[in-house]
This record gives C-alpha cells, sequence and structure tokens, in this order.
C-alpha cells in the first residue's frame, strides 16, 4: 500500500465525510475470518480428531491465522465507531441503548428463531433429529438460545456485545485517558482467573453457561476502556501522530504481532500433534487475546495509506456475514464426503460459503421489506395505512 500524499484524516473530533477505510477493512476482516474459523474445524466443531497430524497441519495452520481477527476484535471496532459517533452526535444512555438494541437484537431474534428451525436440516443429516426436537420443546433451552446465544454456533458474540455497550459511559472515562488502553491487561487477568474457578466449582450445572457468559462480559470491559483510549487517541492527534511517531511505533507494532503469532503457533502444533483443542496454555492465551488489540493500534499506524476504497463499500456487510454464513456453512458440510481431507474440507467450505454469503447478505441489503435482519434497514412497520383508517 502507498502512502496518501494528502493525508486525509477526518477533523479531530471525528466528524466528516470520509470514512475511515482502515477501520472498514478491519470490520471486513474480522466477518471473514470468521467464516474461516469456522471452516477449519470439522462439522463437530472439533480439529479433524480422526485425521492424521499430518493431515491436519495445513487446517491448523490457517486457524491460527484466521483467530487473528476474533470476534473480540469485532467488539472493539464497534466500541471505536461508538466512541466517534457519541462524539459526532452526542446523545443520552437511553437513546443509545435503543440504537444499539435496534441494530442488535432484533436481527438477533430473527436468526435465533431461523436456525433453531434451520438446524434440523443438519440434525437430521447426521441422525440426531429426535434430540434436537426435544430440545426445541425445552423452555430452559429457549432461554439460553435467547440470553446467551446459543442457536448457532456464532450467535453468542450478539448477546454479548450487547452486554458489553451497556457499559459505555464507562468506556468513555478512557476517550481522554490512554493510559487506560492498559485496562485490557487487567479484565483478561480475570477472565483467565475466574473462569479457572467457575468450570470446576460449577461443572455439570445448568447456571455454569450463564456464569462464564457474566465472567467474560466482565473481563470484556478492558477491551472496551482499550477501544475507547484508541479512538481518543485517533480522534486528537491522527495528524500529529502520523507526522512524529508513525515509524517506530508501526515497527514495535509489528514486532509485536510478529511475536504474538510465533506463541499461536506454537500453540497450534500442540493441536496438530493431538487432535485436540488447547485450553490450558497461559501462553497461547495471551497471544489470542492480546492479538486484536495490537492488530487495531497496528492499522491505526497504516492509516495514512492508500487502502482500497472498495473494502468500505463492503464492510457494512460484516455483520450480516457473522449472521448468515452458517446457513452455507452447513450445506457445504453435508455434502462433503468422507475421502476428502481436512485441507480440502475447508478450502471447500470457504468456496462454498463466503460468495454465498456475500450474496445472500447483498440480496438482504438491496431488498427493502428484509434489510432490517443484517443490520442495514429499516425495520419493519406495522402502522396502519392513513387510507386504511379512514375506510374503516
Amino acid at each position: 500500500m502507498k502512502t496518501d500524499p494528502a493525508h486525509r484524516f477526518p477533523p479531530p473530533s471525528g466528524q466528516g465525510a470520509q470514512r475511515l477505510v482502515w477501520l472498514d477493512s478491519l470490520r471486513l476482516t474480522a466477518g471473514i475470518s470468521m467464516v474461516g474459523l469456522h471452516a477449519s474445524a470439522d462439522m463437530h466443531g472439533l480439529p479433524f480428531a480422526e485425521a492424521t497430524a499430518e493431515e491436519r497441519f495445513w487446517p491448523m495452520m490457517l486457524r491460527a491465522l484466521f483467530y487473528c481477527a476474533r470476534t473480540e476484535l469485532f467488539i472493539m471496532i464497534s466500541i471505536f465507531l461508538l466512541m466517534m459517533s457519541l462524539e459526532k452526535r452526542p446523545r443520552n444512555y437511553q437513546r443509545t441503548m435503543v440504537e444499539q438494541g435496534r441494530r442488535l437484537l432484533i436481527p438477533f431474534l430473527f436468526w435465533t428463531v431461523f436456525y433453531s428451525l434451520f438446524s434440523l436440516i443438519k440434525a437430521w443429516h447426521l441422525g440426531y433429529l429426535a434430540t434436537a426436537l426435544d430440545q426445541l420443546s425445552t423452555p430452559a433451552e429457549w432461554l439460553e438460545r435467547l440470553v446467551l446465544g446459543s442457536a448457532k454456533y456464532h450467535m453468542h458474540f450478539i448477546p454479548t456485545l450487547f452486554g458489553i455497550l451497556l457499559f459505555y459511559p464507562v468506556f468513555r472515562c478512557a476517550v481522554k485517558r490512554p493510559w487506560l488502553l492498559s485496562a485490557a491487561i487487567v479484565g483478561l487477568t480475570f477472565k483467565w482467573t475466574m473462569e479457572r474457578w467457575a468450570y470446576p466449582a460449577f461443572w455439570g450445572t445448568a447456571e455454569l453457561p450463564y456464569i462464564i457468559r457474566a465472567i467474560k462480559i466482565v473481563g470484556y470491559l478492558g477491551y472496551g476502556l482499550a477501544a475507547a483510549a484508541l479512538a481518543g487517541m485517533w480522534m486528537r492527534h491522527a495528524q500529529q501522530f502520523i507526522a512524529t511517531v508513525q515509524r517506530p511505533v508501526f515497527t514495535i507494532l509489528l514486532l509485536s504481532a510478529m511475536a504474538l503469532i510465533s506463541v499461536k503457533i506454537h500453540t497450534i502444533l500442540g493441536v496438530i500433534a493431538t487432535g485436540q483443542w488447547v485450553f490450558d496454555d497461559r501462553a497461547g492465551y495471551w497471544a489470542d487475546f492480546l492479538m486484536p488489540i495490537v492488530l487495531l493500534a497496528l492499522c491505526m499506524t497504516l492509516a495514512s495509506r492508500k487502502w482500497p476504497q472498495c473494502l468500505s463499500r463492503w464492510a457494512p456487510y460484516s455483520l450480516g456475514i457473522y449472521l448468515c454464513h452458517p446457513i452455507f456453512m452447513d450445506l457445504a458440510e453435508m455434502l462433503l464426503v468422507p475421502e476428502m481431507t481436512p485441507l480440502a474440507q475447508v478450502i471447500a467450505k470457504l468456496t462454498i460459503t463466503i460468495p454465498l454469503t456475500l450474496g445472500l447478505v447483498r440480496f438482504l441489503d438491496k431488498n427493502r421489506a428484509l434489510g432490517w435482519t443484517v443490520g442495514l434497514g429499516p425495520l419493519p412497520s406495522l402502522a396502519i395505512p392513513k387510507h386504511a383508517l379512514r375506510q374503516g
């Protein structure tokens, strides 16, 4: 990417019509990476446990790459954009949360119901349809689907993000306090410690998933503070930063990213060798969860570069990609044959899922009656036309 000679940045307040193409690029990357993440496991969500270590090598290496832009990056981008939006258009807490609820929770309810029914196709294909139907008749199962987002393997992101956004006034404290970027370390330490207490203490109980989700939301408040701190630095010091310390900061962040990736590769080598996910690797934990912060900051240092403008046209589809890709992922998995190698399965799932998902999201965006399902259109109106009232 070449440097933009104009060095055009939005005003320090975050106002201005120009889109932040670098941030749009990260949004789109976060959406696409989740497709890759789900494609790089077998249909049971396991690391191809039945395959040999050699067959698992490339799928797991790809997974380590996809996992750099995980859902935590999406969370940070959402908070970054909210801080800029509130600077440009101040509004009170109630109005802000109503807007966030309309954007997140209404599509979430739609897709929760949709996937609860759509997943019956995969259940029938894999031979557990009766169990799946029994689950749909259980109130506790529906409570879990609506509160925890368990209807599909990716839906948990929406209620988690909304739960974090409830605390957005706290994040605003970090906009003018860059040192609160370090709050992410505190939050991640809390998450690591509390999860290792909660799992053995509540294992096998119905309360465990809710406790783990509460721990995650509290721990991720550190991400919110870090994102707000970065947003504040961007809004106040973007031009000065580019003129003075861009190169040394970029170098430090690039070296940090390379170090984190090397740790991630070391962890994934254990998965390749055993065919089991690694949950107790402290170094791997920190490498995974610090990467979104480093990646967001790293792209900030490249903001003056000439990013492809087309990325901004596709970036609004990122939430839709997140919501819609399991449709085609499930269909792709049902089309796979047992003789396919793990790498061939990953490639097949990506080849089928990504273009069809983008096509569906674009179709929904262009349809005024359905765009709201992916957060891109007005909600359906139940208002009675005036002429109908007059006739009545």
